[in-house]
């Protein structure tokens, strides 16, 4: 028997919820797969899901999209789609919430259902794509719920429902973008909440780290690498002497001192159009992320002392040295709620009563969930089912992503 199927026969362990139409949800997640949406690019998804929302009767009138796509980094065509389900308001308040964008290489998917023998009914994608189940099915999920709670109020129109609230938001994969500029005054008071995005349903993540890019201009001075290399100032071994001396000094990739903990990488390096000259200008993208603020920002302290060290011991023959540009910025910072929140509790009993075991976690990634946040919004963050996210090897664990259709349905409807 199947973990849907035990839900629905209220297997042992198990709570028997009311059905969701299983078919719909499905067909719903390969409807939304194959329609492009990069980050920067989720008008054509944003409109898809704004149909499905009125064409399952939901009143256009709660329907309302912010202007976060004007305020990105990277400029976009769309912005955060936010729609209100009006309720008792005596009741407590529910947000759910999950990002619409995926990355480049889902472009052009085309998700086809198979069945394998160790996973049982999977999506994947038919070609050289990845599926973008990261986030589509967590769209999916919540359509899916909200569907559901129409379609129990019309069964019965004396339901009194607690009143909720969705976030579909844009350019998640670019540093959370949508979430960082999400206008709270159209979402309203929150009472708990529930980020629905990549991973398993068990997972109940209640925490995610911080993080902060780093941007780096270094200058040397060109010279003819042939006729006078002693009269230049290589911008790319200042580059290297700084990047080898946070290497020597335990300052990149997983970094541990004093018991503190965090990470760091250079991940971007670029610089150079010829052999023959010596190169002026380097530029540099990296990151550093931590549970702890003050050691990440360490972090970040420790590459700009790298860099300046670096500069002043590379010189020409005059004794010329060259110069940098270093900015940084935080992308996220890092939260923690008690496993007593309501929103940790709520998860963790409706995932028992779907017969899985829930499993509280920190996540070393950043999510929505760290600027909600910030934004006094404090989620949860729950899996629908997603694997190998990001790759052509992505795909989508059928039952998962249905539990996790049954598990929203009841945070905004329960039967």
């Amino acid at each position: 028997m199947s973990q849907s199927e035990a839900i629905n026969d209220g297997g042992k362990g198990a709570m028997s919820w009311a059905a969701i139409d299983e078919s719909a949800a499905l067909d719903r997640f390969l409807e939304l797969t194959r329609i492009p949406g990069k980050s920067g690019d989720e008008a054509a998804i944003s409109a898809a899901i704004e149909k499905m929302l009125v064409d399952a009767g939901v009143d256009p009138d709660w329907i309302q999209s912010d202007d976060a796509g004007t305020k990105t980094r990277l400029d976009g065509n769309a912005g955060n789609l936010i729609v209100t389900l009006p309720g008792d308001d005596s009741l407590p308040r529910t947000l759910l919430s999950a990002h619409m964008d995926t990355v480049p290489i889902c472009v052009g998917c085309n998700p086809q259902l198979r069945d394998d023998d160790q996973l049982g009914r999977i999506v994947v994608a038919d070609g050289p794509t990845g599926l973008g189940a990261d986030d589509r099915s967590g769209c999916a999920v919540i359509l899916s719920a909200i569907v559901e709670r129409l379609s129990r109020q019309a069964k019965n129109p004396d339901l009194k429902l607690a009143p909720a609230a969705v976030t579909f938001l844009i350019q998640e994969e670019v540093g959370l973008e949508g979430a960082r500029h999400l206008d709270v005054s159209k979402v309203g008071h929150v009472d708990r909440a529930f980020n629905f995005d990549g991973g398993a349903l068990d997972k109940i993540r209640h925490g995610a780290i911080g993080g902060e890019r780093v941007q780096v201009t270094i200058h040397g001075h060109a010279a003819h690498a042939g006729v006078a290399p002693e009269k230049g100032v290589s911008a790319i071994v200042i580059a290297s002497e700084a990047i080898s001396s946070l290497h020597r000094n335990g300052w990149l990739g997983l970094v541990e001192k004093d018991g503190r903990r965090g990470t760091a990488n250079v991940g971007v390096f670029q610089g150079g159009d010829a052999t023959n000259v010596i190169t002026p200008e380097v530029q540099l993208r990296a990151e550093a992320r931590s549970h702890d603020a003050e050691f990440r920002a360490e972090i970040v302290s420790q590459m700009r002392t790298a860099i300046e060290n670096a500069v002043q011991s590379v010189k020409d023959v005059q004794g010329r040295t060259g110069s940098f540009e270093f900015t940084s910025r935080v992308d996220y910072e890092a939260f923690r709620l008690a496993e007593d929140h309501p929103s940790v509790l709520a998860a963790t009993e409706l995932i028992s009563q779907l017969g899985r075991s829930p499993q509280c976690e920190v996540a070393n990634g950043g999510l929505d969930a760290n600027w909600l946040m910030l934004h006094g919004i404090e989620a949860v963050t729950l899996g629908c089912g997603q694997a190998s996210i990001h790759t052509v090897d992505e795909y989508l664990m059928v039952d998962e992503f249905l539990d996790a259709c049954r598990l929203a349905a009841e945070l905004i409807a329960p039967a």
